[in-house]
């Protein structure tokens, strides 16, 4: 192992600054093609991505509002089942449609290719740790790629349509009409998901933080209360000005950064036990 990290640092040291840069650079030139293929491809799939994603959470065909109302028939409570959506998505700009097209293939593309790009950040990144290090990080392309979809799933199947129904059915007075941008449509429901997909790579920066010492078990507990404070905070600004979003968004953020704890205290355990391994060989 000791040979391993001797090699890991010649190696390293036998790169001068520009060829990082050069590795650097085609790590990023193959990571925008990537996202770049994926977002043709989206492009021109428009009535699928378009038609059928980026719009889905506007039609009350939407999957999430057809199990809300069987839960609704099930529980034999009529108010969760959302049967209407009382508003209409305009484009009110000549180049509304084009630009919004361009945006949301782009979105796709990037959340489709992550766990790729994911892969050529770390493959630039791991060279440059210790083994032990790298050992200790194995998998963290799958787990950083799976939390990232279960993130974007949460806002895309759960906080999106939520929010978009508390906002088309808002109204200050009978005689106002919701009469929705695709500008602001498109902008709203993007935010949402990419905010979710990032929030849910809470234990990942904490296992980080917490395998570099930086954070301890005790110390997230201590702070725990800030944390929810932090946390509702957060909701607040990534959701419409509606409680029940707010809590949606956070509830799962809270039991992340519990999971997140238990993450530092099992690190913390391990690395007692290693310690302990060390003291009684000498």
């Amino acid at each position: 192992m000791a040979l391993d990290q001797y090699r890991d640092e010649e190696e390293d040291e036998g790169m001068s600054f520009l060829d990082h840069l050069e590795q650097l650079r085609w790590h990023l030139l193959r990571s925008v093609a990537a996202v770049l293929i994926f977002t043709v491809a989206a492009f021109l799939a428009k009535s699928i991505v378009f038609g059928k994603v980026i719009l889905g959470p506007s039609k009350v065909s939407f999957v999430t509002y057809q199990v809300l109302c069987k839960i609704s028939d099930a529980l034999n409570i009529p108010a969760l089942c959302i049967d209407t959506l009382p508003f209409t998505i305009q484009s009110r700009q000549m180049t509304g449609q084009f630009s919004m097209h361009i945006t949301s293939s782009l979105v796709v593309g990037l959340i489709v290719a992550f766990p790729y790009l994911f892969w050529e950040i770390w493959r630039f990144i791991s060279p440059g740790l210790y083994s032990k290090e790298r050992q200790a990080a194995r998998g963290a392309v799958f787990f950083v790629s799976l939390l990232f979809f279960m993130g974007a799933g949460f806002g895309y199947f759960i906080l999106s349509p939520l929010s978009i129904n508390f906002l088309a059915n808002y109204q200050l007075d009978p005689s106002i009409l919701n009469e929705f941008d695709i500008t602001s449509y498109v902008t709203t429901v993007v935010m949402l998901v990419l905010a979710s997909a990032l929030m849910f790579q809470l234990p990942v920066v904490i296992y980080f933080l917490s395998m570099s010492g930086l954070v301890s078990a005790a110390m997230l507990r201590s702070y725990r209360r800030h944390s929810i404070v932090v946390i509702l905070v957060i909701s607040a600004i990534i959701t419409p000005p509606d409680v029940i979003s707010q809590i949606i968004i956070a509830m799962p953020i809270m039991v992340l950064y519990e999971t997140g704890i238990m993450i530092a205290k099992r690190l913390e355990k391990k690395r007692a036990l290693e310690e302990q391994k060390l003291s009684e060989n000498q």
